[in-house]
């Protein structure tokens, strides 16, 4: 399928766009989609309306045919399908889950020749690490706290923030976890050590705050112990109010004390200044939500570009999403740099299989009504187009939910899929920048950490253009490469990373944390 300049929706030739050439279907890109009677370049004449996005048939796929985009069995038909005809999940039956079992050897991708010559402008913290933003950040051990920080948190911006201009922002840590919970259950350090590992996040400059409440389970002494996370000066520990100590009397006394906890560390970041840092300090997390067809053809092909140019550069890059790189397992396993690494791939997600199976559940759950309607058909369909967000080169690392990385490189940090806990998840990972693509659209943002939007369509570029902060969808149009749009967005990233804001900044849009909380509660 070719995929020529673009046009309004109304003049536009009828397109597809076909993934491999052993593919027997193709995506339709034209805007609203085709009605029958379109005539695909090389391809059929449609029988029947395909909306954009979706699947039409390249040749006659008579019932328990298999039906393969990406050169991947995506399916086998549930009924004959003529060619020019609409597949879609109701006409296919998907695959069983490719065995843990068995699996391809390390086979790695040589490494990747390095990239020098590109720095930004960033924020070097105490332990060598390095911020894209130096933000107060304030942890809490309960969510009992939450409606006191949020009130503090206010006050902080309205009163304090404007004394301290090289201060960016004021960031309360809120969460649902601390109490009623088996909090000695094995599961239970996947929540514990996430809270902490936030709390050391780069861009929070070693400013480790605390609001307790008193009682709760997870007291501040369980959450951050002595040596757990580096502070920027030398005190003994992490600065903690606790809202049931007797010296409060009147809610404006809690309100008071953490105020003037917070001078003392607003006094110390104001004093930070950006610095010229190669590129090997960015900690990159990349995630899609609110995925269609064309995020593998389109966003996540251009981010696995730009991932290997980060790689190149001696950068970390993690990729997860577990239900949502599971059907591509054998490829992760072929490109792990070791075998230890093959056998950590394979350890975390048949963990992830056995958590899901308790819960009754497996990967098919995953896609949601969205994803449908952007035209991807079931999970298998949705994996291919979301690992292609990892690059091409070795994985040289795999983590588990919680935990920090501490290597470079491409590294498969095991998370849920979903959106809020995968980002909650890559911050306590150390993630200083953020790329998430999106086909359906979705203001998704984080609060302590910078968060790039890449748009898969045009159209949703178009729509969402105070959104979306790189339009991807050029690539289908065909007035821009993959090659193309993954430099934009190695540029855009280092800029962003030297302080220039992203949509969701400017708009001040952001998603709590949600931790993922595997163990029971009581």
């Amino acid at each position: 399928m070719t995929t020529p300049t673009n046009t309004t929706s109304a003049t536009q030739p009828p397109r597809g766009i076909r993934m491999h050439p052993a593919d027997n279907v193709a995506i339709v890109v034209n805007d609203g989609g085709l009605a029958p009677g379109a005539a695909l370049a090389d391809g059929p004449v449609l029988v029947e309306r395909v909306p954009q996005g979706h699947k039409v048939a390249l040749t006659d796929l008579p019932a328990g045919s298999a039906v393969r985009r990406y050169n991947v069995i995506i399916g086998h038909t549930a009924v004959d399908i003529a060619a020019g005809a609409w597949v879609n999940e109701q006409r296919l039956v998907m695959p069983g889950a490719v065995s843990l079992e068995g699996l391809p050897a390390p086979q790695p991708p040589a490494e990747l020749p390095p990239l020098t010559g590109h720095t930004f402008q960033g924020y070097r913290n105490a332990d060598g690490s390095v911020g894209t933003r130096n933000l107060l950040a304030i942890t809490t051990t309960v969510q009992c706290v939450a409606g006191v920080l949020d009130v503090a948190v206010e006050r902080i911006k309205t009163e304090l923030l404007p004394l301290y201009p090289n201060v960016d922002g004021v960031v309360g840590l809120e969460h649902t976890y601390g109490c009623g919970v088996a909090i000695d259950a094995p599961d239970a350090i996947i929540p514990i050590r996430t809270v902490r590992n936030i709390a050391s996040n780069p861009n929070f400059g070693g400013e480790v705050m605390v609001l307790s409440l008193g009682c709760e389970k997870l007291q501040p002494e369980r959450l951050l112990p002595p040596g757990s996370i580096p502070i920027s000066d030398e005190r003994a520990g992490p600065d903690v109010v606790t809202l049931q100590d007797e010296k409060h009397v009147g809610f404006m006394s809690m309100i008071d004390s953490i105020l003037t906890q917070a001078r003392v560390h607003l006094e110390r970041l104001n004093r930070r200044r950006r610095e010229t840092c190669p590129v090997s300090d960015l900690v990159v997390g990349v995630q899609c939500g609110g995925s269609d067809a064309f995020s593998g053809v389109t966003a996540n092909p251009a981010v696995g570009f730009a991932t290997d140019l980060l790689v190149r550069a001696g950068a970390t890059v993690m990729f997860s999403e577990n239900t949502e790189v599971r059907d591509a397992v054998d490829q992760l396993t072929r490109r792990a740099a070791t075998p230890e690494v093959a056998a950590a791939i394979v350890r975390e997600l048949g963990w992830y299989d056995a958590y899901l199976a308790r819960g009754q559940a497996d990967r098919s759950a995953n896609t949601t009504p969205g994803n449908k309607k952007g035209g991807l058909s079931n999970i298998v369909e949705k994996a291919m187009g979301s690992i292609v967000k990892s690059g091409t080169g070795p994985i040289h690392g795999v983590i588990g939910p919680g935990e920090k990385v501490r290597q470079k490189g491409l590294i498969f940090a095991a998370t849920p899929a979903s959106d809020f806990i995968c980002g909650t998840l890559q911050l306590a990972a150390g993630m200083n920048l953020h790329v998430f693509t999106t086909g359906r659209g979705t203001p998704y943002g984080l609060a302590a950490c910078p968060v790039i939007k890449v748009a898969t369509r045009d159209d949703l570029a178009r729509r969402w253009h105070d959104l979306m902060d790189l339009n991807a969808g050029r690539i289908a149009s065909g007035e821009a490469s993959i090659e193309d749009v993954g430099h934009e967005l190695f540029q855009l990233m280092l800029d962003v990373a030297s302080g220039q804001r992203t949509w969701a900044e400017r708009w001040k849009l952001h998603n709590a944390l949600v931790l993922f909380n595997p163990a029971p509660i009581t």
